[in-house]
């Protein structure tokens, strides 16, 4: 029996992490930023602790500045784009060269528009999508907690960064378990959907 997008795993041999526009002058804007921040540097740092490829675009940098340094990518190709869809052809053309990816997991800004806009056209390619929903968000909260529904209708799976992460190794005998299990020892920060209901 198939197994549906909604149960697929997302493996480090079948996986890859998007890490959407998360750009300096955006940091006064987005609700729980820091929190966002904090949650997606976790799992950017497991991702390469398990050597899962990553994907990272700015918004029109031009205007809207560099990813923050919070996230460090100095050492990761960065796209910049105008279009709200990550799926750009550079980045699908560098996509591409991923071999057996099924599955992605996403997080980043804005959650009703890039985020959105990347999961549909992921989601129209029959590729898996985990949004990260603490690793997500958007100026206003309505906008961040109705993305959220759209794209679980839609057929992404909301998870969790601590799920994500745990995911990603399977099992305590995994030979990275414990250093993927140190980037989790603490709690992510609460990034506000805790008292929402969604």
């Amino acid at each position: 029996m198939a197994v549906s997008a909604k149960l697929a795993k997302a493996l480090p041999k079948n996986s890859a992490l998007f890490l959407c526009d998360m750009q300096e002058k955006f940091r006064n804007m987005i609700s729980y930023y820091p929190q966002i921040l904090n949650t997606s540097a976790r799992v950017l740092q497991a991702a390469r602790v398990l050597d899962i490829p990553i994907i990272v675009t700015e918004q029109y940098p031009k205007a809207l500045g560099k990813t923050c340094s919070e996230l460090d990518v100095t050492d990761l190709k960065v796209f910049s784009k105008t279009n709200f869809n990550m799926l750009q052809p550079d980045v699908e053309e560098y996509f591409q060269t991923f071999k057996g990816v099924e599955n992605v997991v996403i997080c980043g800004i804005e959650g009703h528009v890039c985020v959105k806009s990347t999961v549909y056209e992921l989601l129209k390619r029959g590729i898996n999508t985990h949004v990260v929903v603490d690793a997500v968000s958007s100026r206003s909260m309505v906008d961040r907690l109705f993305a959220l529904k759209a794209m679980s209708e839609a057929g992404a799976q909301l998870t969790t960064s601590e799920s994500v992460i745990l995911g990603f190794v399977e099992d305590a005998s995994h030979p990275k378990f414990r250093e993927v299990q140190k980037i989790i020892m603490e709690s992510a920060q609460d990034s506000g959907l805790l008292d929402s209901r969604i």
